[in-house]
């Protein structure tokens, strides 16, 4: 006779059967216990409040339209923020006192929408919509305007600025004549070509404008957007496009290009973002889109290091995105108005990695925001 067939192989059968459903039924509790502990948390975590900044700018008396850091210098060199603002100032921020160091004014009190460094803190240029771009000498104390270019643009597209050697700069600007880019070499401010589009073309006013090379010594090109909701790829030498792409129904705002992994990013007046790639051929493709909850894009930029980017919203809001995916990683809720423009240091120690953002509520917001990333 089979063992389970008698009286006690049949008692400890059962015996084992109600064991392990005991055992089952214990995993299902602790699992569904696991879960709801998970949940709980995530729920938690979703309650919390956004991060604070760092720390606040104040006293721009004006929007603030354009900011771009200076920070990489050796010590005892001190951490410096640039700003541009509508009523024609460019406020020098000493980011360890956080006060500004040097009030400068050479654009009539008319709005300034772009600084840059020209390779040192003391080598500064500016554009505003007095139709022109300084160049400025901030050493020793200095605070004068060296030189200037009148652009003839009444348009509030920003310049673009390239360091293509040691000395020498090209600089992109909107032209006088609505649909045209004008690049230049600095110091020199000797034409390098006029961009026009062909006839019948139609894309309107450039909006924004990014001079890039893929290495030093390679061929400088200009990525532009347009009225029309596309991004053009210009060769300089030859004043040709070599691709164009239609990226937004509306015009496009803002753009930003890695280089590295020859891939991009816009944003308009919609609820889009536009991702596009550029192949071996130097063709432009959409690479994906991202739909956004509010309308609305006034600025992008990549972090030196390519791993995430920052947007500056109408919603008055900042939008930090992984750039290899396009995950959403933060919503920065701070401001009480649009944001106009955002920036991320240039720290050589990735720790004290820094993120500005400027509002039209006249104050500029400093993030320390996955610097570790």
């Amino acid at each position: 006779m089979h063992p389970w067939n008698s009286t006690v192989g049949s008692a400890s059968l059962k015996l084992m059967l109600k064991l392990l459903l005991r055992l089952f039924q214990r995993r299902i509790l602790i699992e569904d216990s696991m879960k709801s502990k998970v949940a709980s948390l995530f729920i938690a975590w979703m309650a919390l409040p956004p991060p604070d900044p760092q720390f606040v700018l104040r006293g721009t008396s004006g929007a603030v339209h354009t900011l771009h850091f200076s920070c990489g210098g050796q010590e005892p060199d001190v951490p410096t923020l640039f700003s541009g603002s509508e009523n024609g100032f460019i406020h020098v921020w000493n980011l360890k006192t956080h006060r500004v160091d040097t009030e400068l004014d050479g654009h009539g009190r008319k709005s300034v929408y772009c600084v840059e460094t020209m390779g040192s803190k003391n080598r500064l240029l500016s554009q505003g919509r007095d139709q022109r771009i300084c160049l400025w000498d901030l050493a020793e104390g200095r605070t004068s305007v060296t030189d200037s270019v009148f652009t003839e643009n009444v348009g509030f597209c920003r310049c673009s600025l390239l360091k293509v050697a040691q000395g020498r700069w090209l600089v992109a600007m909107a032209a006088k004549a609505l649909e045209e880019v004008q690049v230049l070499e600095l110091p020199s401010k000797t034409s390098v070509c006029t961009l026009k589009p062909e006839v019948g073309a139609k894309l309107g006013m450039p909006m924004c404008l990014k001079l890039w090379q893929l290495n030093c010594g390679s061929q400088p090109l200009l990525l532009a957007g347009y009225e029309d909701g596309s991004v053009v790829l210009w060769n300089l030498s030859t004043g040709k496009v070599l691709s164009q792409l239609v990226c937004h129904q509306e015009p496009v705002m803002s753009l930003d290009f890695d280089s590295e992994k020859a891939k991009g990013i816009s944003g308009s007046s919609e609820k889009v973002l536009s991702i596009w790639s550029l192949n071996e051929q130097q063709n432009l493709q959409v690479y994906k889109t991202h739909k956004l909850v509010n309308a609305g894009i006034s600025d992008i930029t990549i972090r030196p290091d390519k791993k995430i980017l920052a947007t500056a919203g109408w919603d008055h809001r900042i939008r930090i995105f992984g750039w290899k995916k396009l995950k959403p990683l933060a919503v920065l809720d701070y401001h009480t108005a649009t944001v106009h423009c955002v920036s991320f240091s240039d720290h050589k120690n990735a720790s004290e990695r820094l993120l500005a953002a400027g509002s039209k509520d006249h104050r500029i917001s400093i993030w320390s925001i996955y610097t570790q990333t």
